[in-house]
């Protein structure tokens, strides 16, 4: 694709599909803009790169519609000093979005070869604040501390899933997820209100594949 024709791509991807699914924060949308999606997607599917579609990335997992990564990063509301927990790396595009956003990101993939290419990707980017770790995020988290955000980019059967996940975020602190099953999935912010209280919103309804070791009618991993 010619440098014009992906500026060109860009631009449609960020003003005929992500704002009209109401991302307005300007800041979310300057980073979609700026972040080089092409660089992180598969050579095969560069073409691609903008279009609304999840783009496979091999072992299963594939990389969010564009509109969801806009969503997601609209409702975390991240700051420049957030530390940020990501489960599933996938191709690392997300996590370079997480990063110019943030202070500090923490990106955990279960499959190590997509650890390797996102933790390479970025590093060819010039993303420094950010560190890709090998592993099952569900049941580790808490040895990688507390958050100000969490993102799940794979679904999860169920909102009890994600209570191991919001214990890990500090008082203030945004955990974004979609939940459910099949065709039934709402994405939810759950924030961190006091020590031991939280609050969860519904945002939007869509479907994802869903996380690893999450579901066992599923082959989909992250």
């Amino acid at each position: 694709m010619a440098e014009n024709n992906i500026e060109q791509a860009r631009f449609n991807m960020v003003e005929q599909q992500i704002r009209p699914w109401e991302v307005l924060d300007q800041t979310v949308l300057t980073t979609l803009s700026t972040v080089p999606r092409e660089a992180f997607v598969p050579d095969a599917y560069r073409n691609l790169a903008f279009a609304d579609m999840e783009i496979p990335l091999g072992h299963g997992a594939q990389m969010m519609r564009p509109v969801i990564e806009g969503r997601l990063l609209q409702a975390l509301a991240l700051k420049p000093t957030d530390k940020v927990l990501e489960i599933g790396t996938g191709s690392g595009f997300l996590t370079a979005c997480l990063a110019e956003l943030s202070d500090q990101v923490i990106s955990v993939e279960i499959q190590p070869e997509l650890a390797q290419q996102a933790s390479a990707k970025l590093a060819a980017q010039g993303i420094n604040n950010a560190a890709v770790k090998t592993g099952d995020a569900l049941p580790t988290a808490s040895i990688y501390g507390s958050f100000d955000a969490i993102a799940v980019t794979g679904s999860l059967p169920q909102a009890e899933a994600a209570d191991a996940l919001k214990t890990q975020l500090n008082v203030g602190g945004r955990l974004f997820a979609i939940i459910g099953e099949g065709v039934v999935m709402e994405a939810r912010l759950i924030t961190r209100t006091g020590k031991n209280q939280w609050s969860s919103e519904a945002l939007f309804e869509s479907e994802l594949p869903p996380l690893a070791n999450t579901s066992t009618a599923s082959s989909f991993q992250f």
